[in-house]
C-alpha cells in the first residue's frame, strides 16, 4: 500500500545536470570512503550488519563526512524504507505525517529507517516526541549532528541509542575520492601534484566540498596544468570550521593548553593561531593565557603571570593584528617556561579542608585584643613576636586547634619553585625544632 506522505527518491527520475557529489554518491557500505572505525567488520556498523541487528543510533561528525550517505545506505542493507528529514524545516505537524506513515508501514510489513539531519535543532518536548516510536518499533532513528550530543540531545533519547563518531577525511581519503571523481569524468585535474595537494587541503576534510571544488575545476578551460599559485588566484580557500561557541571552541583551546603544559611552542603556537584564524576574540585567549601562566607554571617563574598580563595590555593599546603577536610570544615563552601546578594543587587543597574543618576559629594567641574582655578570654596570650625570635621565626601553630596541620604547598624542582623548595624545608626544620 503506497503511503501518503512521503516519496522514495531512489524512484524519482534523475535531475539533469546532476552535481558531481550527488552522481558519485556510494550504492553500498564497502563504497564508502572512510569512517572505517564505524564501518569496518569489527566496528559498530560493520558488527550489526553482519548480525542483521540495526539500532538506533546517532551520527556525530562536521559536514561533509557521509553522514546522509551512510543511513540511506544502512536502510538499504537492511531493507528498511529510508526517510529524511532536517529538523531545520520540520515541526510537529511533519513529525505527525512521518510517525503515521511510519505505522502505515509496519501495518504492511515494512519498516522505516528515519534520518533526521541536525537532530541537536529540535527541542527538549520534540525530541522526547521520538521516544514511543522508537520503543515500539515504529522508526528506527538514525539522527545526525555536528555539535556534541551529550550537550545537545536528551539524556533519553541518547539511552536508546549508539553515538557514533564520523571523523573528517584525511588526505589519503580525498586523494581517493578525487580519483574516483576523474574516472567519473573521464579526464584528470588540470593541476600540477601540488596544486592538486593544495585543492585537497582546501576542502578542509570535507569530501562534498572537495567534489564541488573539483566540479569548478574541470569546468576551467586551461592549456596546460595550473600550479598552486594558479590555483589560488581562481579558487578562494574554504574558511576553517570553527564555532566559537561550540565544540570546536573548546577543543581548541584544550589543544592550545595542553601543548603549552607540554612545552611544545610550536604546537601552541599552531593552535593559537587556529583559534585567530577562525574568529576567535583575542582577548579571550590573552585571559586564558594569564591562567595557564597561573596554572601551570605557578612560582616556578614568577615572571610569566607578569608577561601575560603585559601582552594583554599591549593587544589593549594595538589592537589586531599588531597585538595579537604579543600574545603569540607570551605563548612561546609560557610553552619553554619551568612548569609547576604546585601552588594550583595547594589551593584546591586548601578550599577542601575549609569546606571540611567549617567554622573552626583561628587559635586565640593569633587572635587581636583590643578589648579587655577578650583579653580575659585570653585573645593574644602567648603570641610569640616573629621578628623578636630567633631567625625571625617563632614557629607558632596558625591552623584552628581541632585541626591537624596538613601539607598543602609542596613546590617542585624546577625554575624558580627549587628556591621556594627550599624555604620550605629550611622552615620545617625550625618548626621541628621549635616543637621539639
Amino acid at each position: 500500500m503506497a503511503d501518503l506522505f512521503d516519496s522514495d527518491p531512489e524512484t524519482a527520475p534523475p535531475a539533469p545536470n546532476r552535481p558531481l557529489a550527488d552522481r558519485l554518491r556510494p550504492q553500498s557500505i564497502d563504497q564508502v570512503i572512510g569512517q572505517q572505525q564505524v564501518l569496518g567488520p569489527e566496528a559498530p556498523l560493520g558488527a550489526m550488519l553482519a548480525a542483521g541487528q540495526l539500532g538506533n543510533l546517532i551520527f556525530w561528525g562536521p559536514p561533509g563526512v557521509g553522514k546522509t550517505t551512510i543511513a540511506r545506505l544502512l536502510a538499504n542493507a537492511s531493507h528498511l524504507h529510508f526517510v529524511q528529514i532536517s529538523a531545520i524545516f520540520s515541526g510537529v505537524a511533519d513529525l505527525k505525517k512521518v510517525f503515521d506513515a511510519a505505522r502505515i508501514r509496519v501495518q504492511n510489513g515494512q519498516g522505516t529507517l528515519l534520518f533526521v539531519d541536525e537532530i541537536h535543532r529540535f527541542n527538549k518536548a520534540q525530541q522526547d516526541g521520538f521516544l514511543p516510536y522508537m520503543e515500539d518499533g515504529t522508526i528506527l532513528l538514525v539522527g545526525a549532528t555536528t555539535e556534541n550530543p551529550s550537550f545537545e540531545l536528551n539524556a533519553a533519547l541518547l539511552s536508546r541509542s549508539q553515538v557514533l563518531v564520523l571523523e573528517r577525511l584525511g588526505l589519503a581519503d580525498l586523494e581517493l575520492m578525487t580519483q574516483r571523481a576523474e574516472r567519473e569524468l573521464g579526464r584528470a585535474l588540470p593541476l600540477t601534484g601540488e596544486a592538486r595537494e593544495a585543492l585537497q587541503e582546501m576542502a578542509d576534510g570535507d569530501g562534498r566540498a572537495l567534489l564541488n571544488l573539483i566540479e569548478q575545476v574541470m569546468a576551467w578551460k586551461t592549456d596546460a596544468p595550473l600550479d598552486a599559485e594558479a590555483l589560488a588566484t581562481r579558487l578562494m580557500r574554504r574558511a576553517a570550521k570553527y564555532d566559537k561557541s561550540g565544540d570546536e571552541h573548546y577543543n581548541l583551546i584544550s589543544a592550545l593548553h595542553k601543548s603549552v603544559r607540554g612545552s611544545d611552542p610550536d604546537a601552541a603556537l599552531y593552535w593559537l593561531a587556529r583559534m585567530l584564524e577562525g574568529g576567535e576574540d583575542p582577548r579571550y585567549l590573552a585571559r586564558r593565557i594569564t591562567r595557564i601562566a597561573i596554572e601551570d607554571i605557578g612560582l616556578a617563574d614568577p615572571q610569566a603571570q607578569t608577561l601575560c598580563l603585559h601582552a594583554w595590555e599591549v593587544f589593549e593599546r594595538l589592537g589586531s593584528p599588531e597585538g595579537e603577536l604579543a600574545l603569540a610570544q607570551a605563548v612561546a615563552y609560557l610553552a619553554l617556561a619551568p612548569k609547576s601546578n604546585a601552588g594550583y594543587v595547594a589551593y584546591k587543597a586548601a578550599r577542601k579542608l575549609a569546606r571540611q574543618t567549617g567554622s573552626a576559629p583561628p587559635p586565640k594567641h593569633i587572635l587581636n585584643a583590643p578589648t579587655s574582655l577578650m583579653k580575659d578570654q585570653g585573645y593574644g596570650k602567648g603570641y610569640a613576636y616573629d621578628h623578636d625570635a630567633e631567625d625571625g621565626f617563632s614557629g607558632q601553630n596558625y591552623f584552628p586547634e581541632d585541626v591537624k596541620r596538613p601539607v598543602l604547598y609542596s613546590p617542585v624542582e624546577r625554575g624558580f619553585e627549587r628556591e621556594l623548595k627550599k624555604r620550605v624545608e629550611y622552615f620545617a626544620r625550625l618548626r621541628s625544632q621549635r616543637d621539639s
